[in-house]
């Protein structure tokens, strides 16, 4: 069946909504603007397809137009100003994507009380049949699970980072590949269950407004 191909011309969304990366086609119409405002956790990526606009990022001011992208790293207070008579389409992306998804800034930058944003302006339905209850007992599951997971990775973090050292240091390349292997077979578990967490986070934080 293949998969899905988006169009920006059509597909005027969010495409993808995940705890890794969310992403979208925006359009914003002439002297259209948005509030300043920044992510946690999350690093937004912006690439213009048509028309023109002002970004602010961090105080900092440039315009863009077709064909180029900007950046506004996690905690730096950012907006966008269409400029011209034509609208204007972007490309974004935020990674990742987790609860709240948005700080407000005022003015001079300063942070606002947080902005749980409903999933559906994601353009994802919540799973209303699945109570508050159990998504707190799933959230309790995930911390765990990501706790024990964690403490399980520090321990041979330690055991095959002194490993890999000695092997460096005795310039044995068979041992320290062994060793980098062990590390990253613990340390990948750790961020898939991350992740889970971060799902289960997703869908529960916003139910506090519901």
């Amino acid at each position: 069946m293949g998969f899905p191909v988006y169009d920006y011309r059509r597909d005027v969304r969010n495409v993808l909504v995940t705890p890794q990366i969310r992403s979208r086609f925006l359009k914003m119409e002439p002297g259209q603007s948005a509030q300043l405002h920044s992510h946690d956790l999350g690093h937004e990526i912006f690439l213009i397809l048509e028309g023109r606009v002002e970004f602010e990022i961090d105080g900092e001011t440039e315009e863009l137009g077709p064909g180029q992208m900007c950046v506004a790293l996690a905690d730096q207070p950012h907006t966008v100003r269409v400029l011209g008579d034509e609208p204007m389409t972007m490309y974004l992306s935020v990674t990742p994507h987790i609860h709240p998804t948005h700080t407000p800034r005022t003015a001079d930058g300063e942070r606002l009380p947080h902005n749980f944003t409903p999933a559906r302006a994601y353009d994802v339905e919540p799973d209303m049949q699945v109570s508050v209850s159990e998504l707190v007992a799933r959230q309790n599951h995930a911390a765990a699970l990501l706790a024990e997971l964690t403490e399980t990775c520090a321990a041979v973090q330690q055991e095959m980072g002194n490993q890999l050292k000695a092997a460096l240091a005795e310039g044995d390349a068979e041992a320290a590949t062994a060793a980098r292997k062990a590390m990253w077979e613990a340390l990948y578990p750790v961020y898939k269950a991350a992740a889970e967490l971060a799902d289960v986070w997703n869908a529960l934080a916003p139910r506090v407004d519901a």
